[in-house]
């Protein structure tokens, strides 16, 4: 069962003022949010979506830089993830049987948290897969956000991983009756501080380890490898996206943030839908890795620089 309570340990201690419970998705999934009010007079209200494997906790430290710019916030765990509601007897299992079911969670989140009890305007600041799903949000038309910032948005995956080979074998897998299996190759590991070296997700030895502990404080909050059921549904929605027309069906304001030194995702594939994007811009951190919000200080700086300006409009 979903747990509301947020984990506040020394290395990662929860910003204050949190109110924290559950809500419930259309179709009867659990899901814990958090949400804070503006520190002032606020500017409206940023909603975080987080990447496949994340949770509320891991954005302590975003969630104190928007709250001091003058924001409220607002955050929820998606369905399997976090302490939301899992879908599978192994919880560790990353899955969904499409991406379509994480629109239900924003759905949930926006008419029972956001518009109840956040103040307006609201912007949204997603990260990866989260920022998959809210491109696939603001192209159905019912996004009640004003602007979008994707850091990182998975786009489509580098070379060789999203060759059609792999997104076949994946179909396949799922065909034969497989879809809730590990990938080939996943496992139920978690990160651990000594994976430090070589990790494709940040520079930063201190936010890295911090993540850990976090972890190792509370090991239900992570998730380990995806199921092949729910790369098969990720490749659906990178499909998606290179559709005709899909850009041009979003006309909201977005910002696509890509990491130069990225290996999860691709930073081509995002400047690509970028350029399509009637009101899309785009910039590239150079040198910067897949999670740039937990990056180094010298790439956070321009993340945020970047977040500002387009904020201002």
């Amino acid at each position: 069962m979903p747990k509301p309570a947020l984990l506040s340990i020394p290395a990662n201690p929860a910003p204050e003022r949190a109110m924290a419970g559950t809500i419930t998705a259309p179709d009867g999934v659990m899901l814990r949010f958090a949400r804070w009010p503006a520190p002032a007079t606020g500017k409206g209200t940023v909603c975080v979506f987080t990447g496949r494997g994340e949770y509320i906790e891991k954005y302590f430290e975003t969630i104190h830089d928007l709250r001091n710019r003058g924001y409220a916030v607002a955050a929820i765990d998606w369905r399997g993830q976090g302490h939301s509601a899992r879908l599978l007897n192994n919880p560790f299992k990353g899955h969904v049987e499409d991406f379509s079911q994480y629109q239900l969670d924003v759905a949930a989140f926006v008419e029972q948290v956001m518009r109840p009890h956040c103040p307006p305007p609201y912007f949204a600041l997603a990260h990866s897969m989260g920022a998959a799903v809210m491109l696939r949000v603001a192209h159905a038309g019912a996004a009640p956000f004003e602007r979008f910032v994707l850091c990182a948005p998975l786009i489509d995956l580098p070379w060789p991983r999203a060759s059609l080979p792999t997104r076949g074998l994946a179909r396949l897998l799922r065909a034969v009756g497989m879809g809730e299996r590990f990938i080939p190759g996943g496992n139920v590991d978690l990160i651990k501080a000594t994976g430090f070296p070589g990790n494709p997700l940040t520079s930063d030895r201190h936010r890295y380890a911090r993540n850990a502990a976090i972890l190792e404080a509370d090991p239900t909050l992570g998730i380990a490898s995806p199921t092949v059921a729910w790369l098969d549904a990720a490749f659906a929605a990178m499909t998606g996206f290179r559709s005709s027309g899909f850009a041009m069906r979003i006309n909201q304001p977005v910002l696509m943030l890509a990491a130069g030194g990225d290996t999860v995702v691709s930073a081509p594939a995002i400047a690509a839908l970028a350029r399509k994007l009637p009101a899309g811009s785009h910039r590239e951190i150079a040198g910067a890795k897949h999670e740039m919000l937990q990056e180094a200080d010298r790439f956070r700086a321009q993340l945020w620089a970047a977040f500002d300006a387009f904020m201002r409009g």
